[in-house]
């Protein structure tokens, strides 16, 4: 016999090799869930944001300034009003909040949006689904 039984015994690697990079599989995944996709999801909230600028917003910068929205200029810029009669132009990209937005222009030949209470459904329902989800109640509600 040419062959020693330890050889022999070793042949079969294809399930070693998967065992040894499955820690890695799993850092990757964890990785992925706890530090990409959140960051994924930022970035997208951040453009979405910056993409619904409107005149009237009143916004803060990246440098911290605090200006109201007087004019879209471009898909990059937008015009703001620090102080009273002080204009400056910033690109979009550096608009770090929304502090309060205003409320969008109904268009032409468009009803006004109908006031309700969040309801949408049978009376209660709102208030319902409201206490269940966190929301708050009217103070003249009486349901």
């Amino acid at each position: 016999m040419l062959i020693s039984p330890a050889y022999a015994q070793a042949s079969g690697g294809g399930a070693d090799l998967f065992t040894s990079f499955l820690p890695i599989i799993l850092i990757f995944v964890v990785f992925y869930f706890l530090l990409i996709r959140p960051q994924q999801k930022k970035v997208k909230m951040h453009r979405d944001m910056v993409q619904s600028l409107r005149r009237g917003d009143k916004v803060v910068t990246g440098g911290g300034l605090i200006g109201t929205v007087t004019k879209v200029l471009s898909d990059t810029e937008v015009q703001l009003e620090l102080a009273e009669g002080v204009r400056v132009r910033a690109m979009r990209s550096t608009i770090q909040d929304v502090m309060s937005r205003t409320e969008a222009a109904p268009g032409k030949g468009s009803a006004p949006a109908p006031a309700n209470d969040g309801g949408g459904g049978p009376k209660g329902l709102g208030g319902l689904l409201g206490g269940l989800l966190g929301g708050s109640r009217k103070p003249n509600d009486k349901s």
